[in-house]
């Protein structure tokens, strides 16, 4: 029998952190059929792969991902799975598509994820053909996926759905009973379509776009916890998921969401809880105590099952200007982002009185929990009309002027043309130490890529890519913090059996998706800065990742879609590689050939 596909000779992981071995393998029919320690019959075979010396692994999730609109107008999410990443999770952080018009998500949806609203708007309307959960999910399974994909239902999206955006973002707004049982109804109905779980965020610091209710917070941070624990109850009956963030503002948010997890409080059933966290941020270095020890105690003692989503990679941000989440921070930072118009955003900017408010803000913020350091001495100028500029940061200039380093930042901004000027800092994970910790921590995630949201500001697509590396590197320094074989389990099964996701292995008899990667290529490049244009949002540039040497190749559903620096023709328009997972359901072969496996001499 001939296979479609064969990796000849290379280290196999299987994704559950077993040692790996070297291995051929044969696809055929969209499932691994053969493990082998011997060569197998290339014979009418179109697709050999020589892995000598490469590793080949199950292909990597991505559960925290905001490809919500884009997958509308490039199914392919090419920059995910040119770096090996075969599944993502969609409708992350409250905000999804399923249920809320096509205002409405696009309002709920541009300016907290920093993408062009006109652009998600215009795919929403133009695309949209659904009503109902069960319709997104068809709608999603039917486009030309490159990856595989899941969903969550987000909170916001369900709120304003049920009470209208106006009544979702008004403070003095309660839902009603009868509202309360809706949302519960509505909920159901995407848990029955295979949708993996809910989505919220508890955070205010996200900001509506649109001219209605600009500026206003996102619905689900008005929810009460009456309503949460109603919308947790329909999760804990089901066995689904929450992800959420949990409000830093609040020491009592999070414990909250412990409580409600609880098996203790559940009569004997948990919900499992994937919270967001910025682990080892700079502004709070003594929260990432509070992770690992401190929170298997508290799932121990409350029988709750809580993790933390974590980026295991340095989290740098750039900025163009003011462009940036953490300025919704202040009062102040939101009344700038408020306007869209640069005259007016630099006219703001350079009023002295609004410079006081700014200041009063900024200084008293010091004394309390955020997300941002506020260190404008670690703030580097990296794009500037003024070349003199460039590589200094805005500390060292407010030092330069006498200034305070507020007024220095602001100055420099409204001196050059606020979206002039692009700079970078570092705000969470930039200690070793902490980051090697967090890595082997098993109340850790290995998660919070953003993909597809914040363009200018991150990107992360490759993070699995370069938490390999630092495993690998620490190994040839001789102080390994976290074995090969475990590295690709966290980045793999782990995930997909906490979400409930079909995926992260790749053993005799499972759906082939899988990645070859050279680990020669693991290499500096893995940390690079790159941009390029992107078609379908009207040319803006985003960052993106390329080090196409680490990946020799992608394969999703047994067909290999990414190669050498190239995907394969019609990807992501007219070839479908991935598909819909729903919860619960098995996605193996393509036919019923394909479960009669054949084991091949001396294979294991």
């Amino acid at each position: 029998m001939t296979y479609d596909v064969i990796i000849r000779d290379g280290l196999w992981f299987d994704g559950t952190g077993g040692a790996p071995r070297t291995r051929t393998l044969g696809i055929r029919d969209g499932v691994l059929a053969t493990v082998s320690d011997r060569p197998l019959d290339e014979t009418g075979c179109p697709e050999v792969i020589d892995a000598a010396g490469k590793w080949v692994l199950p292909g990597f999730l991505d559960v925290h991902t905001h490809y919500d609109a884009e997958v509308l107008l490039d199914p392919g999410l090419r920059e995910s799975v040119r770096h090996g990443v075969t599944t993502v999770l969609l409708g992350n952080c409250s905000l999804s598509t399923v249920y809320a018009g096509s205002e409405d998500a696009a309002d709920l949806f541009s300016r907290v994820e920093a993408v062009p609203r006109e652009y998600v708007y215009d795919a929403l309307t133009t695309n949209r053909n659904w009503s109902t959960a069960a319709e997104y999910v068809e709608a999603i399974d039917a486009l030309p996926l490159g990856p595989n994909v899941g969903s969550l239902l987000g909170h916001s999206d369900l709120r304003t759905a049920v009470l209208g955006l106006d009544r979702a973002t008004d403070p003095g707004v309660t839902a009603t009973d009868a509202e309360l049982e809706k949302m519960a109804a509505l909920l159901e109905q995407a848990l029955d379509a295979g949708m993996l779980g809910m989505s919220g965020m508890d955070a205010a610091i996200d900001k509506l776009d649109g001219d209605r209710f600009r500026s206003r917070a996102l619905p689900s941070t008005f929810a009460t916890w009456r309503e949460r624990r109603r919308l947790i109850k329909v999760l804990r009956k089901r066995g689904r998921i929450l992800q959420s963030a949990p409000n830093i503002e609040s020491a009592l948010s999070g414990f909250l969401f412990f409580l409600s997890s609880s098996r203790i409080l559940g009569r004997g059933k948990g919900v499992r809880m994937s919270l967001l966290v910025s682990a080892d941020a700079k502004s709070m270095p003594y929260a990432v105590r509070t992770f690992g020890l401190g929170t298997r105690i508290l799932n121990r003692l409350l029988g709750s099952s809580v993790r933390f989503q974590h980026l295991p990679v340095p989290f740098e941000l750039y900025s163009d200007g003011i462009d940036l989440p953490v300025f919704e921070e202040f009062g102040a930072g939101t009344a700038a982002l408020h306007l869209r118009d640069q005259l007016q955003r630099n006219e703001l900017l350079a009023d002295e009185s609004y410079r006081r408010q700014f200041r009063r803000e900024f200084d008293r913020i010091k004394l309390g929990p955020s997300l941002w350091h506020r260190d404008f001495h670690d703030a580097i100028i990296v794009e500037c009309p003024d070349p003199s500029l460039i590589g200094k940061s805005f500390g060292a200039i407010a030092d330069e002027r006498g200034l305070h380093p507020l007024d220095a930042f602001l100055d420099v901004l409204v001196e050059n043309g606020e979206r002039n000027v692009r700079w970078t800092t570092t705000v969470a994970n930039h200690r070793p130490k902490q980051l090697n910790k967090l890595a082997a921590e098993p109340s850790i995630h290995m998660g919070f890529s953003d993909a597809g949201a914040h363009l200018r500001n991150m990107a992360f697509y490759n993070f699995p890519l370069r938490m390999l590396k630092r495993t690998r590197d620490a190994h040839r320094a001789g102080r390994p913090f976290l074995s090969t074989e475990r590295a690709v389990y966290r980045l793999t099964w782990e995930l997909a059996e906490w979400f409930g996701i079909d995926a992260g292995t790749l053993r005799q008899g499972d759906r082939a998706d899988f990645v070859v990667i050279d680990p020669a290529g693991l290499n500096d490049a893995v940390d690079g800065y790159h941009e390029e244009e992107v078609p379908f949002y009207g040319g803006l540039r985003r960052m993106v990742n390329r080090n196409d040497d680490a990946v020799v190749a992608t394969g999703v559903g047994g067909a290999v879609v990414f190669r050498e620096g190239r995907f394969r023709e019609g990807y992501g328009q007219t070839v479908r590689s991935g598909r819909y997972l729903r919860a619960g359901a098995r996605h193996r072969g393509a036919s019923q050939t394909a479960r009669v496996l054949q084991v091949a001499e001396a294979g294991v």
